[in-house]
């Protein structure tokens, strides 16, 4: 009975730690319940590792909205630092079985992972990671994070196993300055 417990304890765990090439072993469990109607609404990057379809974007904020089928709209915006141009990216998301992963989808019918590995109790702030430990982000309801919780949640993430060095912290203007930017900005598409 013993060797049955830990086998199952350790097919628990190997499922939800992954271990890449470089011996750096990210645990990607899901926080273990999740209201979604709390996480609805926006969102806006504080952190993430650097991707090539978020590539030189500052003032990056998500908006979450749940539809009559179940689904989930999700628009990204970020303006160009190089530009000055808005870029905006509408996905869709859909839940799992499994709390607190919801799978994403941008183009077409690929879906990737969308784990909340960690969600402050007032849904304040998210840690975001995927099935591969190349991504992860940090979100808040505020364009900017008190520095005490910022090094709280980079603190979690380190203990998941992620190289918190290897962050690019997002550039969001004043809460002010962003809206008359939202309202007065050229809009493209990506």
């Amino acid at each position: 009975m013993k060797m049955v417990l830990i086998t199952l304890i350790l097919a628990t765990l190997v499922g939800s730690v992954l271990c890449a090439p470089n011996n750096r072993c990210i645990d990607r469990t899901t926080v273990s319940s999740l209201d979604l109607q709390r996480f609805m609404g926006r969102w806006y990057e504080i952190a993430r590792y650097d991707h090539r379809f978020e590539r030189n974007l500052e003032a990056v904020s998500t908006d979450y909205s749940l539809l009559p089928n179940g689904r989930i709209e999700v628009v990204n915006r970020g303006v160009d630092s190089r530009t000055g141009r808005e870029k905006v990216a509408r996905g869709k998301a859909r839940l799992t079985d499994q709390t607190g992963r919801l799978r994403v989808s941008f183009f077409w019918f690929f879906y990737s992972d969308y784990n909340i590995l960690a969600v402050a109790p007032d849904y304040s702030w998210a840690l975001i990671g995927s099935k591969s430990p190349d991504y992860l982000w940090i979100l808040s309801r505020t364009p900017h994070l008190p520095a005490l919780t910022l090094r709280e949640i980079l603190h979690q993430a380190e203990l998941r196993g992620y190289s918190t060095a290897s962050l690019i912290f997002v550039d969001q203007p004043a809460v002010e300055e962003r809206q008359a930017t939202e309202h007065s900005m050229p809009k493209a598409t990506t």
